[in-house]
């Protein structure tokens, strides 16, 4: 207990003369102490004196103490180019996770002559895009209307027909599609370091806007900015086929039966990339002659922008 005492106070004293010693040494502004100025070169703040960098203060005990003080220069004022520096750098153009390609990705001749100028899409983007295609209100209307017509043209007949067939061929078609976008959307375009985003065509002609279009099943765009083989669509495409077997009645999981959904998937992923090359031409047609209370409708839709008629 006595030996408590002892190094308790000694403790005390020590801390008292550190508290007196440290007293004695001149109160010195944050800034200069934790912000070091920056030279004309950098055209930020002031430059810097000799002085600064080694000044020498006389303690009471004759100590001399080097610290870091502001006596020579001016306060150092934040500055907003100071503040824009110290900000975290993004890149510029960043488009962020978004199904929308920025115009500026497109222009004629930046791609993939400038690959610099395309800021690839990280694997969490990809991800956030599938589930926004997933959980889309367009996803599950459009497997609604396709497991109707598969119902009415007698498709799949072994799912019988009413409500109940109609319910199972639903839920293959959402299967499929679901499916068809974990592949495709964010799995193997992660994997090949894909853009998985459809990127409009700089042509003006209608068949050569076409013809890129249908060509987008062969090829995409890479994460370096270049054009290059559409590997994520065919291995997407082909794995969904296979996939479908599990599920599938038994007279559709046959090899050719596979085959001939994935050829049948390309095709119509061809179809769907000419709609998109063309839907803003038809977007801007429709808003020119549409009557404004079918225009105030379509507004209230909850439907992402992109996949709005």
């Amino acid at each position: 207990m006595r030996r408590q005492v002892y190094a308790f106070v000694l403790a005390a004293g020590i801390t008292a003369m550190a508290s007196t010693a440290w007293a004695q040494v001149p109160e010195m502004p944050l800034g200069s102490r934790v912000l070091a100025s920056a030279s004309t070169g950098d055209g930020i703040g002031y430059p810097v004196a000799d002085e600064i960098l080694n000044p020498t203060l006389v303690s009471p005990a004759g100590a001399s103490i080097n610290v870091v003080s502001a006596v020579s220069s001016p306060a150092v004022s934040a500055s907003p180019a100071m503040i824009a520096a110290a900000q975290p750098a993004k890149p510029a153009g960043d488009p962020g996770c978004t199904e929308k390609v920025p115009p500026a990705f497109v222009q004629p001749g930046a791609l993939p002559e400038a690959p610099s100028a395309y800021v690839p899409l990280s694997s969490h983007c990809k991800f956030e895009l599938f589930l926004r295609r997933a959980y889309s209100p367009y996803t599950f209307s459009s497997a609604a209307f396709e497991a109707g017509l598969a119902q009415m043209s007698a498709q799949w007949p072994q799912y019988g027909g009413g409500m109940q067939g109609w319910g199972k061929r639903l839920g293959a078609t959402l299967a499929d599609t679901e499916s068809r976008r974990f592949l495709q959307t964010y799995l193997f375009s992660t994997v090949l370091h894909q853009d998985p985003r459809y990127f409009p065509s700089t042509k003006k002609s209608v068949i050569g806007r076409a013809w890129y279009a249908a060509t987008r099943v062969l090829v995409t765009k890479g994460d370096n900015g270049r054009d290059q083989f559409n590997a994520s669509e065919f291995l997407g495409a082909l794995s969904t086929s296979a996939l479908q077997n599990a599920y599938y009645p038994q007279h559709y999981r046959t090899v050719d039966a596979t085959m001939d959904r994935f050829t049948g998937a390309l095709s119509s992923d061809a179809t769907s990339a000419i709609l998109r090359e063309f839907t803003p031409d038809l977007k801007r047609l429709f808003d020119k002659h549409c009557p404004q209370k079918i225009q105030t409708f379509e507004a209230k839709l909850p439907i992402p922008e992109e996949d709005k008629p």
